[in-house]
């Protein structure tokens, strides 16, 4: 699944978010970033220290303009991917246009935090971070590090190549360069991670249960539409006795009371055991969408099929 939309529409942001201005502190020290130089920096901007020197980013671009819904767009990939699930890039279109307005007011907000800032400086891109299992393999066994490389070898999965999914539709968009676009590229960036923290499979299901939870850690229409559809229709066309509405609604609390993971220090977290983890962001054991898997399993029924398909 993809990250909130980064496409630039008509529509002005707050004047407040516009300015940098979002109540934290005025300013904060360039030498705070390694840098030696002294002095302030503006609420608006963000810096951190690269191999070329320091770096200077606003947080909210001039040009960023908040993200506005597009139903006939969303409608026109709904129908692609609905013949064809494994489309990601018309995903992403549904996705980018049914999109989280209020992305830049929550990345400024982060932003202008000290928690915000020190992210913003240690881990500038997490694909670099999270596909180098050589370094992630030397953290414990049964750590946050060990239980991801686990899963994204199994699945055959890289945080690459869910950036190359996303860019089959959105490599001619137009990127501003500013923290909100760091934000945007985290909540992609982040979605494999949280399959390992929740417990929600790649299994149809489980990516329903998993839209569900995203919803309030990213509120996105798409996500949380894209997730009853397939619920539905898996109701419509699925013989079980499997309780599954009720896994997705718990998804949908669960989402509600665990802390909003785009905001962690990944770099932290990943050396904890996996238990430790959980416990530290408030994530429940998905224990309805885990009875549904036994109970399909008793019935003979494939969870990765296309919307619950039984074995022939």
């Amino acid at each position: 699944m993809g990250h909130a939309a980064k496409t630039q529409h008509p529509g002005d942001l707050s004047p407040e978010l516009a300015s940098g201005n979002t109540g934290a502190a005025s300013a904060f020290l360039l030498n705070d970033t390694g840098g030696t130089e002294g002095g302030t920096l503006p609420s608006n901007v963000i810096s951190r220290v690269t191999p070329s020197g320091a770096e200077n980013l606003p947080i909210v671009h001039n040009d960023r303009r908040r993200p506005q819904f597009d139903f006939g767009k969303a409608l026109r990939h709904l129908k692609i991917l609905v013949k064809d699930k494994d489309r990601t890039d018309e995903l992403f279109g549904v996705l980018d246009a049914l999109p989280w307005r209020g992305v830049g007011e929550a990345a400024a907000e982060f932003l202008s935090t000290d928690l915000g800032r020190k992210i913003y400086q240690s881990e500038p891109y997490l694909p670099a971070i999270l596909d180098d299992h050589e370094t992630l393999r030397k953290m414990p066994k049964g750590s946050f590090a060990d239980v991801y490389c686990n899963f994204m070898e199994a699945e055959g999965l890289s945080a690459a190549g869910l950036i190359e999914e996303a860019n089959v539709y959105r490599k001619d968009l137009v990127k501003l360069e500013d923290g909100v676009e760091w934000y945007n590229d985290r909540l992609r960036d982040t979605h494999d991670i949280l399959h390992v923290l929740t417990g929600y499979g790649r299994d149809t299901l489980g990516e329903q249960s998993l839209l569900a939870f995203l919803f309030d850690q990213r509120p996105s229409p798409g996500h949380l539409f894209l997730g009853w559809l397939g619920t539905v229709l898996m109701k419509a066309k699925l013989k079980t006795k499997a309780p599954f509405f009720r896994a997705f609604l718990q998804a949908r609390r669960d989402g509600r009371l665990t802390q909003r993971i785009v905001e962690q220090p990944i770099l932290e977290l990943l050396p904890l055991p996996m238990d430790e983890v959980r416990r530290k962001l408030n994530i429940p054991e998905p224990t309805k969408y885990l009875k549904v898997l036994d109970i399909w399993r008793s019935e003979g029924i494939d969870p990765h099929a296309l919307l619950g398909k039984q074995n022939a």
